[in-house]
């Protein structure tokens, strides 16, 4: 077993090292290929980031009655996190400090401050800032249940219905980005495989002969297979070792670029902390990629 295993192993690194031109041919595409799946495994950590953003941005403001008292509030809020476990914040805003925030945003604007000031008191109402996890339903049901309870005496207004086409209309584009990568993901995986398997196929064609001799001479289909799809794995190996350099350089020096485009995602430290990922997904695809193309023209081979 030991020595046709080292036959087997012989023969490939030969076929390997004889074929240079095709060899290169066929690491250079599954370069391209696996660095295709790792730009999409990128992508959807980028796309899933801008999504995270858009939606933190989404919420509905509850604005209480001016007598309503802060304890009273306090106990909406905490009914309304029992009611929907889907929260993901819930921002108790006192009067004081939605003049504070306000005044904050307009401390360069004469305007704003006089206007304020002709007011002569603080105009702002106390209310609850409320974020969900889910879908633009939630936002309907919570604002439903503010203004139709036994909550609905305390509350002045909720502004979900001014919100509701933004909201609506974020949450499609968000989902239609998601459907489009996943797509789009799979058209170019199954395109660049196609393109694998054609490469490693001239290179199986060269050795047809060889193939041949060997059926004659008794070989058995596995000790045939073996060489071919020990070369694909080869393919795979050298392939994933480019491909990893390749990856380390590029987040590294897009990184900043990136950032400046997407505030707080950092390509490179998302990189160095699922470092493993990316060897499996670059490894594991090359492999598996370069073996069973092989393996699947070679039987071809020995139908015939």
């Amino acid at each position: 077993m030991l020595t046709n295993f080292k036959r087997v192993l012989g023969f490939a690194i030969k076929d390997f090292t004889r074929n240079k031109g095709i060899s290169v041919a066929a690491v250079f595409v599954l370069i391209v290929t696996i660095m295709l799946v790792t730009g999409l495994v990128f992508f959807h950590k980028t796309v899933g980031y801008l999504t995270s953003q858009l939606q933190n941005k989404i919420d509905i403001t509850a604005y209480f009655k001016d007598n309503a008292q802060e304890e009273d509030i306090l106990s909406v809020k905490e009914e309304i996190l029992k009611i929907s476990p889907n929260i993901k914040n819930i921002e108790y805003i006192s009067k004081d400090k939605a003049l504070a925030i306000f005044n904050g945003k307009h401390q360069d604007n004469a305007v704003m401050a006089r206007a304020l000031q002709e007011v002569g008191s603080n105009p702002f109402l106390p209310s609850l800032n409320i974020t969900t996890n889910g879908d633009p339903s939630q936002y309907e049901v919570i604002s439903n249940v503010l203004e139709n309870s036994d909550f609905s005496k305390l509350v002045d207004k909720v502004d979900f219905l001014q919100k509701k086409d933004t909201i609506e209309k974020i949450y499609s584009i968000t989902s239609s980005i998601n459907i489009f990568g996943l797509l789009l993901g799979a058209i170019l995986v199954a395109v660049a495989v196609l393109v694998v398997f054609n490469t490693i196929k001239l290179t199986i064609e060269n050795s047809k002969e060889e193939i041949s001799t060997m059926r004659v001479v008794g070989a058995s289909d596995w000790f045939i297979r073996g060489p071919f799809v020990i070369q694909g794995m080869l393919y795979g190996i050298f392939a994933f070792l480019i491909c990893i350099l390749i990856t380390v350089l590029a987040t590294y020096f897009l990184s900043p670029y990136i950032s400046a485009v997407l505030p707080g995602f950092n390509i490179f430290i998302y990189f160095l902390t699922n470092w493993w990922i990316f060897v499996l997904i670059q490894l594991g695809f090359g492999i598996a990629v370069g073996a069973i193309s092989a393996l699947v023209v070679v039987k071809r081979y020995l139908e015939i």
